[in-house]
């Protein structure tokens, strides 16, 4: 990984060892456990985002009366 930075950081002694813990169950190091917690926290970030643009494009539809993906086309088409 030629393009890594180290970086310093704290964790309370529990969240340490259950990263030591689950680091050795599942055959990684470390930095390695805590980069997947933080590339699941940023997908469930965006999934988060993404929840809410369809809450708020389906409140849209709704107040429209679309109901149906049928009648989503022919609002699109018109």
């Amino acid at each position: 990984m030629s393009n890594a930075v180290k970086k310093t950081i704290s964790l309370p002694a529990d969240l340490a060892r259950q990263a030591e813990e689950l680091a050795l169950a599942e055959g990684k190091t470390l930095s390695g456990v805590i980069q997947d917690a933080l590339r699941q926290a940023a997908i469930e970030r965006r999934l988060q985002e993404l929840r809410g643009m369809q809450a708020y494009w389906s409140r849209m539809a709704r107040d429209k009366g679309i109901l149906t993906e049928g009648e989503l086309e022919r609002h699109l088409r018109a």
